[in-house]
């Protein structure tokens, strides 16, 4: 062996995988000053020892499940792995979160009405649909992620063992993998359009530590998502296992009234972008739970409780706590978010003495009523006690507060009130900006709204943004502003400041031009 050879192929060995990249680095001090005092020799005496530490470590660090095997049973039509391998795998996952403090979920993706494809196009169109999903499945993922096969139209989704993986951050994912699937293909002289709903399960919050347990309780949630609006996505929980079985609910009436005494509701924080200039235009503030046996819960999750136990004054008073309190720390650090909307619940809104006790907080901490804006659910509007409604949304304009009206488009709203209360901004519902990218029919309706949104002078807020494509077309279409998980998920008060600075960032370093990853 020459001693060109050692040197170049021990190296080219170790800089072809990107396995070994991380590790080698580490060395190339060392081997610089071993070829300057050694020549060939001493630089491939150290590249070898690199190689074998790189190795061991790997060794280490890696889970046997993010290994392939070989001999798979695989399905026919997508050559993807059954279910026997996805519970074997999610079995795996689990053993090793469990020696290694990492986490992990499963998530059932299904077709909303497969069988309108057969009908429509034939058994062959849903067959080269169901391949086009595992292969949108597979590039909208990580390296190391599981998929499989699932009976029907359905795939489950192992995720490889992560530091944290939440609710926030598994909603990302999941709304992630949909706006993959949902991409319009063509078969022949036709476009096929389709719709995807998600169900996932949390590794805190499987009924039992079992492969199949957690995929089973994925699958559950799946049913759920599935009963919902295409596009359904629902969590496993026991709340979820409870809607299932038809039970009444458990104990969470009486564990939240002692959460909201307790400190355990919380805010968190949903950024909202300008559609001009790309600058954080502000925040809606959206109330959470930290649950100290079931983790961080989303609102949908607990709310009913609190409107069941006429709780939804206290859980106000509780948000302007947090809000307030946000507001004033931002300040003091210099740091600029523009306004946060907070949601008023109907009973806050029916009280006469609402816009008095909201006086008394703004001047309690010091706060200008124009950093806040309040939303409120249309059909408040014409509901029983809509002058109660309407009386406080005027008062609270006087103060300066904006006002934000939600659920335009999807019920009875009398337009006159738009202007005579004071309201400010429309809020989209996510109905119309979710696909909004690629349904025709969607964007002149979204368009018709945002235009009258206009004439009337009111700002436009957009919920529900789950791509890069919806943004762009909503920003086209000229709303203002745009929240959702292709901004972000919301955020905890103490992960703000980075959070902005990191976007900050992002929009003063230079567009960067480069290949597409495969």
């Amino acid at each position: 062996m020459s001693r060109k050879f050692s040197m170049r192929s021990v190296l080219q060995a170790a800089g072809q995988s990107a396995l070994f990249r991380r590790e080698m680095a580490a060395f190339l001090p060392a081997l610089a000053l071993a070829t300057a005092w050694y020549g060939a020799r001493g630089a491939a005496l150290v590249s070898s020892t690199a190689l074998a530490v790189a190795w061991l470590g790997r060794a280490q660090r890696t889970p046997p499940q993010m290994t392939q095997e070989a001999g798979l049973a695989r399905d026919g039509v997508t050559a993807l792995p059954l279910r026997g391998e996805a519970e074997a795998r999610m079995q795996q996952v689990i053993a090793y979160c469990s020696t290694t403090g990492k986490s992990t979920a499963c998530l059932v993706v299904g077709l909303d009405a497969p069988e309108a494809i057969t009908a429509r196009y034939g058994a062959a169109a849903l067959n080269e649909c169901l391949c086009r999903t595992g292969e949108r499945l597979a590039g909208a993922l990580r390296e190391g992620d599981y998929i499989a096969r699932l009976e029907g139209a359905r795939f489950a989704i192992v995720l490889a063992p992560v530091p944290r993986a939440d609710l926030e951050s598994v909603i990302q994912i999941a709304t992630r993998v949909q706006t993959a699937v949902e991409v319009p293909f063509s078969i022949g002289l036709g476009t096929v359009m389709t719709t995807s709903y998600v169900g996932f399960c949390l590794l805190t919050r499987t009924p039992e530590r079992s492969g199949s347990a957690m995929l089973g309780a994925a699958e559950m949630a799946a049913d759920l998502a599935a009963q919902q609006a295409p596009s359904g996505l629902r969590a496993y929980s026991v709340e979820t296992l409870a809607s299932t079985r038809a039970t009444p609910p458990g104990d969470t009436d009486a564990e939240v009234m002692d959460a909201l005494e307790g400190g355990q509701i919380v805010a968190h924080f949903a950024p909202q972008l300008s559609t001009d200039t790309g600058e954080v235009a502000g925040f809606a503030a959206l109330p959470r739970w930290l649950h100290p046996q079931r983790g961080l819960l989303a609102e949908t999750e607990f709310l009913p409780a609190i409107t069941r136990n006429g709780l939804d004054q206290r859980l106000t008073e509780v948000m302007l706590y947090h809000v307030f309190s946000a507001l004033r720390s931002w300040a003091r650090s210099g740091m600029k978010v523009g306004t946060v909307t907070l949601k008023l619940p109907a009973e806050t809104l029916l009280n006469p003495k609402m816009v008095d006790k909201l006086r008394w907080e703004f001047d309690r901490f010091e706060m200008d009523p124009a950093q806040l804006c309040f939303s409120v659910a249309g059909e408040l509007m014409s509901d029983t006690g809509r002058d109660v409604v309407l009386h406080n949304l005027a008062a609270l304009a006087r103060l300066g507060a904006g006002i934000e009206v939600t659920g335009f488009g999807l019920g009875a709203i009398p337009i006159a009130t738009l202007r005579g209360c004071g309201i400010t901004r429309l809020r989209l519902d996510q109905n119309f900006s979710q696909k909004v990218d690629i349904n025709p029919d969607q964007q002149k309706l979204t368009a018709a709204i945002l235009s009258m949104a206009e004439r009337l002078g009111l700002e436009t807020v957009a919920e529900g943004v789950g791509s890069i494509g919806e943004h762009a077309m909503l920003a086209q279409l000229g709303c203002a502003l745009v929240e959702g998980t292709a901004i972000s998920r919301p955020l905890a008060y103490e992960d703000i400041g980075d959070w902005v600075q990191r976007h900050h960032a992002k929009l003063k370093a230079p567009p960067h031009l480069g290949k597409r990853r495969s």
